[in-house]
């Protein structure tokens, strides 16, 4: 589809979002890209408490690679939604919630184990890519600012743009969070001013 469209489009994705926005600009796809609180990509090797035990539902058992996982409440509250009341996040929870892929996880975790570009690769020494935003809620418990700012420096060609933009007091579900409306008028500001024609 991105293929027959008359100019580039701005990608955008948030966590699993993310990586396909680093895999579609690393293959020449997009005039530039945000990755929102995005899963790392294969080689990014930091792997924060927080995240060990954000995903701990669902890499706790190896069976959870083949099947659909879901969390708790009070599992989600610390993965996604820890930066809001209980009362929000039950909320969030009861609208959102839905048992995912435990593949995506799994893939994540093993990327660095058993790397072959079948999980979530992209070539860091490429100097085609087009710009990159990553955007960090700076209370992450899922994908912390560490990982983003790690992912990001993998990103070693000339020439490139690479950021970071951190929100402090953001948590993972960020594009839920009051507030939210600023944060993608930057992100799409960033993405419209350091868009390739």
């Amino acid at each position: 589809m991105i293929r027959e469209m008359d100019t580039p489009p701005i990608l955008m994705g948030h966590l699993a979002g993310g990586v396909f926005t680093q895999i579609l600009l690393d293959h020449g796809f997009g005039a530039s890209g945000v990755a929102i609180n995005s899963a790392p990509t294969e080689g990014v090797k930091r792997v924060p408490l927080s995240q060990i035990k954000a995903t701990f539902p669902v890499l706790r058992n190896p069976a959870n690679r083949h099947k659909a996982v879901g969390f708790t409440p009070e599992q989600w509250h610390y993965a996604f939604t820890n930066t809001f009341s209980e009362e929000e996040s039950l909320a969030l929870y009861e609208r959102y919630h839905i048992p995912a892929s435990g593949r995506v996880f799994w893939g994540s975790a093993l990327a660095n184990i058993h790397p072959g570009h079948d999980d979530p690769w992209v070539n860091y020494h490429n100097p085609d890519r087009a710009p990159l935003l990553f955007i960090s809620g700076g209370e992450d418990h899922l994908m912390p600012p560490s990982l983003q700012r790690s992912n990001a420096k993998h990103y070693v060609a000339p020439g490139l743009i690479t950021e970071v933009k951190e929100y402090e007091g953001y948590a993972h579900l960020l594009p839920a969070q009051k507030g939210w409306e600023e944060i993608a008028d930057y992100a799409l500001e960033w993405a419209v001013e350091n868009a390739r024609q």
